[in-house]
């Protein structure tokens, strides 16, 4: 790593780190449940639909480059092409509601895998384990941040190939088992290409693919940034797809009644049915349980970190609320890590990982959308060519419109709840943003002495 920038390598770990930390372990057994063994081709379909805003984000971010020296994040793109913080402050607000909900749908899956494990019992005293090991497992990182630790780019290199040597072992090999040792078929869910089901899937499953957008917050960490984002996100995104398609192909092979039964760690099955050939069921399980624990935690540890850094960036341009944390200390403020693994933690505690998940993929749905229209907006310029953001656009169109249509049919009780969440973020947004003109319009009534 030279004079303490990233390099190319650190930019491919970091992009492929937060795709691949926990958004498998998270939202295979969910995708499953909705279109079956078409479940790779949904990931192939959000993969497209990523790739095409992550098109849009690197060509506005040269774009912003050649205005002011300097690239940014779908914050600073909104401001210098539309001249409207209001409007910038509305979508930051609305990707730090994502990452929010990512960091819960983590936090979720962390403490189902937990209670996986030998001898982890589901509940103690009659209280389940789950919600308490994600409270603690937020709360413990949010402690770590507080103390300001901080993976290095070569530790994470460490990290990712570790994650992805498991998760690649376990796809191929669970396809090769299914292939050769397995009397049963391998199912590809084809007779679902003609319906609607995969591309409601991939709605869902648009959460395990916003990781890459992390780099554009970390661009006065790399050499050069302008040429390493695109070669980073151009390999990371395709590389994730491969590995979901295979994860995917091989626990619906090697584990389709856990899948109903347990979705949420079918993986682990998968992992045992394998490592069974050799003796190593109960061995192969703990191993994937384990690697889940470790993928999840980092996913949090370090999605909680950008998101503590993106969201000191809007207490500087006064989009956030002076309450939430003072921009002028070094490091994130500690009140913004805080109210974050606070709010963190109540949508862990008391959501369901259907709800988690719709909920962060719909927030980032709407924001890789915006980007997509707004490189669209912009397809004169040399940097971009206006088909990408077209597919950017249409496709995160078609996901809102499908998942809103999926939870509404399949999911009355979460469609009223994440209807519920953004109406309420929608008005405090509007308050917030608005509140001169409401100063202005309402006379201030002093009291009486």
């Amino acid at each position: 790593m030279s004079d303490g920038g990233f390099s190319l390598t650190e930019a491919i770990s970091i992009a492929l780190g937060g795709m691949i930390g926990g958004g498998i372990y998270a939202v295979l057994g969910v995708v499953t449940q909705i279109t079956g063994a078409a479940t790779w081709f949904a990931f192939v379909l959000a993969g497209i639909v990523a790739l095409s805003a992550a098109y849009s984000y690197i060509g506005l971010n040269e774009l912003v480059a050649d205005q002011d020296g300097q690239g940014g994040g779908s914050v600073t793109f909104v401001q210098s092409f539309t001249g409207n913080s209001d409007i910038a402050g509305m979508v930051g607000w609305t990707l730090l509601v994502g990452y929010i909900g990512s960091m819960a749908m983590y936090a979720f899956a962390f403490g189902e895998f937990a209670v996986a494990l030998p001898l982890v019992p589901a509940a103690v005293a009659g209280l389940p384990l789950r919600p308490i090991i994600s409270a603690l497992a937020v709360a413990g990182f949010v402690g770590l941040n507080l103390l300001g630790t901080r993976a290095t780019g070569s530790t994470e290199n460490v990290l990712v190939s570790v994650k992805v040597v498991i998760l690649v072992a376990l796809g191929i090999g669970g396809v090769l088992y299914a292939v050769t040792i397995s009397t049963e078929p391998v199912q590809f869910g084809t007779d679902q290409f003609t319906t609607v089901s995969p591309i409601m899937a991939a709605a869902i499953s648009f959460v395990a693919f916003q990781g890459w957008q992390l780099l554009f917050y970390d661009q006065e960490s790399m050499d050069d940034p302008l040429d390493q984002i695109p070669t980073a996100i151009y390999i990371a995104i395709p590389v994730a797809v491969f590995i979901y398609v295979v994860v995917a192909v091989a626990t619906f092979a090697l584990a389709p009644l856990a899948l109903q039964a347990h979705p949420h760690t079918a993986l682990t099955e998968a992992a045992s049915t394998i490592a069974g050939v050799v003796g190593l069921a109960a061995v192969g399980g703990v191993v994937l349980s384990v690697s889940a624990l470790f993928s999840t935690g980092s996913a949090i540890n370090a999605t909680l970190f950008s998101a503590g850094y993106f969201a000191k960036g809007m207490l500087s341009d006064d989009l956030l609320p002076d309450r939430v944390g003072d921009s002028s200390v070094s490091g994130v403020p500690s009140r913004t890590l805080l109210l974050l693994g606070l709010v963190t933690v109540v949508f862990t505690i008391y959501g369901s990982l259907e709800a988690i998940t719709s909920f962060a993929s719909l927030a980032f749905i709407v924001v890789f959308g915006s980007m997509s229209a707004l490189a669209f907006s912009r397809r004169d310029s040399d940097q971009i060519h206006p088909v990408p953001p077209a597919v950017g656009v249409v496709g995160t169109i078609g996901f809102f419109i499908l998942m809103f249509y999926h939870l509404y049919v399949a999911e009355r009780g979460t469609f009223y709840a994440v209807l519920l969440i953004a109406v309420a973020i929608l008005a405090v947004e509007a308050l917030y943003f608005e509140r001169r003109v409401i100063e202005e319009k309402i006379p201030y009534i002093q009291p009486e002495s």
